[in-house]
């Protein structure tokens, strides 16, 4: 469950019984930041993976047992279960620079807005 202060900085849009669909993240946020150990102004941004190494270890090790004949290590996939993927926010402290990343929603769209006010 998350918990309340997560919560109360985003805004929810719109509900489904099955999930949240839409949601409305501010684009600066105050939050803790642990390198200066008090509540400091993060800017917020989405995570994005990087690109997948091909000469890693378990990469290597993954095609090695690919390779020849028989049947594959692993099963291919029919149909997927998910219809969402979980969405990271990565918040950075304008203070320090610090980076540190927010736990995934299973939203179908996120869009970061400018809040004007207070």
């Amino acid at each position: 469950m998350l918990d309340i202060c997560f919560l109360s900085l985003l805004y929810l849009h719109r509900y489904s019984p099955n999930g949240w669909l839409f949601l409305k993240v501010p684009k600066v946020i105050t939050t803790y930041c642990p390198r200066c150990k008090g509540h400091t102004e993060h800017s917020v941004s989405i995570y994005k993976h990087g690109k997948r190494r091909t000469l890693s270890e378990g990469q290597r090790r993954y095609l090695a047992k690919q390779e020849g004949y028989g049947s594959k290590r692993k099963p291919e996939q029919k149909r997927f279960a998910k219809v969402t993927k979980k969405t990271v926010l990565k918040l950075k402290c304008q203070k320090c620079g610090y980076i540190l990343h927010r736990r995934g929603l299973r939203l179908k769209k996120v869009e970061l807005v400018e809040v004007v006010g207070g």
